[in-house]
């Protein structure tokens, strides 16, 4: 059975959950959070450097916690940390590129779009027809971003913000769909050191190829930064242990809920999207579910 598809024992029923998907929905509340704080970071420091920070304190956080277990890392662990680290580069640091000029409540349900794309990426990677369910579902998707982008014309109107954001949900989606692939064959926590300090010196080190400057001391971007690579830690950490028992498939439907969270807080902070656009974000949320459901085929009946 492939590792990206294979599913270990989880309950029966949505109203019975591990404590591995209980660990992911408490991960997602957090999640949701962050948006806003990376948004207030945008007005002080570049992308790349505050990416950068956040995931080399996360990094040096997580090697703090898990220092004794390096010792056995192997190439595999090394190959996949690597490889993950990357797409959290790609996908991170467009994302706080789009929050440059988006409001984090946008950024957050344009982001949820990765969901919908992992089926399209297996597709075109490993030639995998996505289910119908999914096909339905990244129309949702597609639905609710022509509202959520251009709420005022009703059309898909996106800008340098949105396309930016909409770009690193590829690479959202191959993280994801990485971190099952390796799930059973590495140590989860040694993988989760090497991907992060990955992904944060490799920010670091695109920073003059991309022409970004260092930005001016403020304490409000070291506070978001140290406060961000905490939460990554324990954030990748998590994900990293959970997806061992929970499949990517189920995951992604619980990984739904964090726009709606992160829409919550940014209109606690006095985000305030129009009406359509809040709709798209519905839309959005519901291309997400949708595109993991697998409908019960109707048993036979035994005939005696």
């Amino acid at each position: 059975m492939n590792n990206i598809s294979a599913v270990a024992t989880r309950p029966t029923s949505v109203f019975s959950l591990s404590r591995q998907e209980l660990a992911l929905i408490a991960v997602t509340f957090v999640w949701g959070g962050t948006f806003l704080t990376v948004h207030t970071a945008m007005a002080y420091a570049g992308p790349l450097f505050f990416v950068g920070l956040r995931f080399v304190i996360a990094g040096l956080f997580a090697l703090l916690l898990c220092g004794r277990r390096m010792a056995g890392l192997t190439r595999l662990e090394l190959g996949a940390g690597a490889a993950i680290g990357v797409s959290i580069v790609v996908g991170y640091a467009l994302q706080s590129y789009g929050m440059q000029t988006i409001s984090s409540s946008k950024s957050a349900f344009i982001t949820a779009m990765y969901v919908p794309m992992v089926p399209l990426v297996l597709w075109l990677v490993l030639r995998r027809p996505p289910h119908f369910m999914a096909w339905i579902g990244v129309a949702c998707a597609f639905i609710g971003l022509v509202l959520l982008a251009g709420p005022e014309s009703g059309k898909l109107s996106l800008h340098g913000g949105e396309m930016a954001t909409l770009a690193g949900t590829i690479a959202i989606a191959a993280e994801i769909i990485l971190i099952g692939h390796f799930a059973s064959r590495v140590d989860s926590q040694r993988v989760t050191v090497v991907q992060l300090l990955v992904a944060g010196g490799v920010s670091l080190l695109m920073m003059p190829v991309a022409g970004e400057p260092l930005p001016a001391f403020n304490w409000i971007w070291v506070a978001c930064g140290v406060g961000l690579g905490l939460a990554s830690a324990l954030i990748q950490l998590t994900m990293n242990w959970a997806q061992k028992s929970v499949s990517p498939t189920r995951a992604t439907v619980i990984y739904a809920g964090e726009p709606v969270w992160a829409g919550l807080v940014g209109r606690l902070a006095g985000d305030r999207l129009p009406a359509l656009a809040l709709l798209g974000g519905a839309f959005i949320v519901i291309g997400v579910i949708v595109s993991e459901l697998r409908p019960a085929r109707p048993s036979r009946a035994v005939k005696t």
